[in-house]
């Protein structure tokens, strides 16, 4: 008798209330766990602008770590940063000054204009102003974070951390994303960063944002990832590995296959200001992917900091492998559809590992 299929379940998110749905069902389906990124470029190698030596061929760089203290836009860096060449933000003298923000609606929000007595503008349109830069992981050239050695990756981190700290104070919140292969929307395979420093909180932050204030309130003092932390850890079952600062899950509500997520185990709001936290159990991450696929698919990695003025919250880092495809029923509804369950993620990633 054929044994009987695992029944799709609904899990919500407990950090943005978002659902997923997980239908592990769909995983016997003929598919392509591989999403391999493609083969270094040797011809882009060779005209690469990010690459130490070619400093006059990007815009100039607004920050380096340069250990040698040499002048700007010259060789011997270690991390680098540079204006975007194509900002998706218009900079001003400025910067990135925030609009009011109410929660998880958009400011000027013409519905809500309307609901105040006034005529709603279901046109109106704001110049979306802040800064866009790429933050150069190293001098090298090489495609993936899993490429860089341990010094190399701490301080590139240390990098992401100076360039968010450096806009902090004047944005109302600063996204650090890493895209890793074509398929993850990266356009120079150069190992890089890109940090926007928005003059709005985006609307699943602030729900985030919403959900850590609303538990810390309703269970006197309580931090909301800090408790999930440790009940993960208590049931193992998405719980991939733990060192002395940071441990490694696959979220429960998990929106897509082998996701991951680094929570340091000290609460501590904003990633900027956490010290080195976090770096070793990205190696980890890196390292469980490399070993379960034969070499790190594609992916993309994002930071989520606190936002401008928020006391109560739990920064982490989630990696999403690029394995399958957003189809219509996520693009139409926003609701995820994994088909493969966190569990079952975590249990493979910790064999690969040999734990």
């Amino acid at each position: 008798m054929p044994a009987e299929k695992p029944k799709p379940e609904i899990r919500l998110d407990q950090l943005t209330g978002l659902r997923t749905i997980l239908s592990p069902g769909r995983a016997d389906r003929p598919f392509d766990f591989g999403g391999i990124p493609t083969e270094e470029n040797s011809d882009a190698a060779e005209k690469c602008p990010f690459c130490e030596g070619r400093e006059d061929r990007t815009p100039p760089e607004v920050w380096a770590d340069r250990p040698g203290d040499g002048g700007a836009d010259t060789p011997g860096w270690r991390v680098r940063a540079v204006p975007n060449l194509y900002p998706a933000l218009a900079q001003t003298e400025e910067g990135g000054d925030a609009e009011p923000d109410e929660g998880v609606t958009p400011a000027g929000d013409p519905l809500r204009a309307a609901s105040r007595g006034r005529e709603p503008d279901l046109f109106k349109a704001t110049v979306a102003t802040g800064f866009h830069e790429v933050v150069i992981n190293s001098p090298r050239h090489i495609t993936h974070l899993a490429q860089l050695d341990d010094s190399e990756l701490f301080a590139a981190v240390a990098g992401w951390r100076s360039r968010m700290s450096a806009h902090a104070e004047s944005s109302a919140y600063v996204q650090l994303i890493v895209n890793e292969g074509k398929e993850a929307g990266a356009s120079l395979e150069h190992s890089h960063a890109q940090l926007y420093a928005l003059g709005f909180v985006p609307a699943q932050v602030a729900r985030e944002r919403e959900r850590f204030v609303s538990y810390n309130q309703h269970t006197m003092g309580g931090d909301l990832l800090a408790e999930i932390a440790s009940e993960e850890v208590r049931r193992r079952d998405r719980l991939v590995a733990i060192d002395d600062d940071a441990l490694l899950i696959c979220p429960w509500a998990s929106r897509s296959p082998f996701e991951l997520r680094i929570v340091p185990r000290q609460p501590a709001p904003s990633f900027e200001s956490d010290g080195e936290v976090g770096v070793g159990m990205l190696r980890t991450a890196l390292r469980a992917l490399e070993a379960r696929f034969d070499q790190v698919p594609q992916l993309n990695a994002w930071t989520i900091t606190a936002p401008r003025g928020a006391e109560e919250f739990h920064w982490h880092i989630d990696i999403a492998p690029r394995i399958g495809i957003r189809a219509g029923f996520e693009m139409s509804t926003g609701v995820e559809l994994n088909v493969f369950p966190p569990e079952r993620a975590a249990a493979e990633l910790r064999e690969a590992l040999g734990s």
